[in-house]
């Protein structure tokens, strides 16, 4: 059965998906590089770059398994890019070049409405102002039997489970303090939304949790 879900997203010991001070030049924040150390030694994220090597390992299947089986996902509007408010033109069109690593439709969360964008490599970019229930839905449309990655930001991915509309959760808590930026628990009681450990492990690299829900 396909799920919702989110996986190898990174946070930092004191709790922040990103750091603070995002900006086109700085994207993940100030720190936020740091949080994502696990990932980009890893034989997927080589291999996602075109290149051989890379470690494997407890960090290299989680990173591969957060790819495996997805048919679409679900980004919020910073995920896609810096830009705030109306699209000021179309020129914008991530921030992963020509060919981004989705490969499946992208449901983006926006307040102003654009055109579908096409990419190489078979990922096409589609602008929701419907908000979140809409884009699961649309996104549950073109994921077919595959399940639905929510990709982040930390405030997209707090939206969902406060709906409960996450099955699985699969957190990599990165061994760095970050002391400011975007909390992802800010304002949820997980405990109170069904939401329970299922599994851990830790690499030297990073702490593995995965979550998941019990049903209503």
């Amino acid at each position: 059965m396909s799920k919702v879900r989110v996986a190898s997203f990174s946070i930092s010991l004191d709790g922040y998906g990103a750091g603070p001070d995002q900006s086109l030049e700085n994207p993940l924040g100030i720190g936020g590089k740091d949080l994502h150390g696990w990932f980009i030694g890893t034989r997927c994220w080589q291999r996602m770059q075109g290149q051989e090597g890379g470690e494997g390992g407890v960090d290299d299947d989680f990173a591969a398994r957060g790819f495996a089986g997805v048919g679409a996902w679900i980004l919020g509007r910073n995920m896609f890019g810096p830009v705030r408010g109306p699209w000021p033109d179309d020129s914008w069109k991530g921030w992963w070049g020509d060919n981004p690593p989705y490969h499946v439709p992208v449901f983006v969360l926006t307040h102003h409405a654009r055109a579908p964008i096409t990419m190489a490599g078979g990922t096409t970019f589609h602008f929701v102002t419907g908000g979140i229930h809409d884009a699961l839905a649309q996104a549950r449309r073109a994921a077919g039997d595959l399940d639905v990655r929510i990709g982040g930001g930390a405030d997209t991915i707090r939206q969902y489970l406060r709906a409960r509309l996450i099955d699985e959760l699969h957190l990599a808590v990165s061994p760095v303090l970050l002391g400011r930026g975007e909390r992802l628990f800010d304002d949820l009681d997980m405990r109170a939304l069904g939401y329970a450990c299922e599994r851990f492990t830790g690499t030297p690299k990073a702490a593995h949790f995965v979550l998941g829900r019990t049903p209503a």
